[in-house]
């Protein structure tokens, strides 16, 4: 955690890097990435106590958006914009789903006070996103208290790990949200490498497009593919290919790299494609699971 001039900041970082069923988690002492909500609320820090059957039960207020939130929230995110910009990274695009993500854990920091990217009971990072309805290979967040949105832009700036997430040229999507109490705002910006949404014939449409481009000619059938695809072990067919290969990753516009050296020895003429849901990925990242037999 950095403490200076009134801010305090922490980033954290989870990625999945698309090298086959691979994740990642990167922290630091200040730790990295959490997008930007849509909504900038004004709610006061005191808790609602109620009595009931001789217990206490803590009721959180119920913010409602104001003009003012709204404006800060926008001020982070062209601040965030104008620095990439500066900095030679492409401009970040504004998601809903992440803001809706980085708002529920704002109004929880707000809550608990001390700001953390994860409280007792919440859901991690890349939970919290993909419940909230992101798509994504890669989520960072960046969170923060200060007196003014120029301020905490200034401190994630002044910080190597905030920096190094707001100027992240991997990523392209963000959500923002901030929170008032009193003179202080609360912040969390959640950055994201989006990944587009596809369904089983679209990724399948996708991997026979890049075979035909080799010459390959596809087979209409995806039975056996998808059969394949969706089990851990050996093929189980009728028709047996000379070359298996099953992969999974976020990017379907690229052929795998050992698919394509099989396909240079110019041995294979036709293929079958399946996809299948991923396995054995860690966390709600959004990846692809694809089989391909080559005869």
């Amino acid at each position: 955690m950095i403490a200076a001039s009134g801010f305090v900041a922490e980033s954290r970082v989870k990625l999945m890097d698309g090298r086959d069923i691979s994740d990642g988690t990167r922290v630091s002492c200040v730790e990295p990435g959490v997008r930007v909500s849509r909504y900038l609320l004004l709610i006061g820090l005191m808790l609602v106590v109620a009595h009931a059957a001789g217990q206490e039960k803590i009721v959180l207020p119920q913010p409602q958006p104001t003009e003012s939130a709204l404006t800060k929230a926008a001020q982070l995110f062209a601040l965030a914009n104008e620095a990439r910009a500066a900095a030679g990274v492409g401009s970040l695009a504004w998601d809903s789903a992440l803001a809706d993500a980085a708002l529920k854990h704002c109004l929880r920091m707000a809550v608990e006070g001390p700001i953390a990217h994860r409280y007792d009971g919440e859901p991690d990072l890349t939970t919290r996103a993909g419940a909230a309805g992101a798509h994504f290979s890669y989520v960072e967040e960046n969170i923060a208290v200060g007196s003014n949105p120029g301020a905490i832009h200034q401190g994630w700036l002044d910080s190597p790990e905030h920096r190094a997430n707001l100027l992240n040229a991997e990523v392209d999507r963000v959500g923002i949200a901030v929170v008032a109490s009193g003179d202080l705002i609360f912040a969390v910006a959640d950055f994201e490498r989006a990944v587009t949404v596809l369904t089983q014939t679209q990724v399948e449409t996708a991997f026979a497009k890049l075979l035909r481009a080799r010459l390959i000619m596809v087979m209409k059938d995806t039975n056996e593919a998808r059969s394949y695809c969706a089990s851990s072990g050996r093929y189980q067919g009728v028709n047996p290919p000379s070359f298996l290969f099953r992969w999974q990753n976020p990017d379907v516009t690229q052929l795998p790299v050992p698919l394509v050296e099989q396909l240079v020895t110019g041995r294979y003429h036709k293929a079958a494609v399946g996809n299948c849901p991923a396995q054995d990925v860690k966390g709600a990242f959004t990846i692809y699971r694809v089989a391909v037999l080559l005869y």
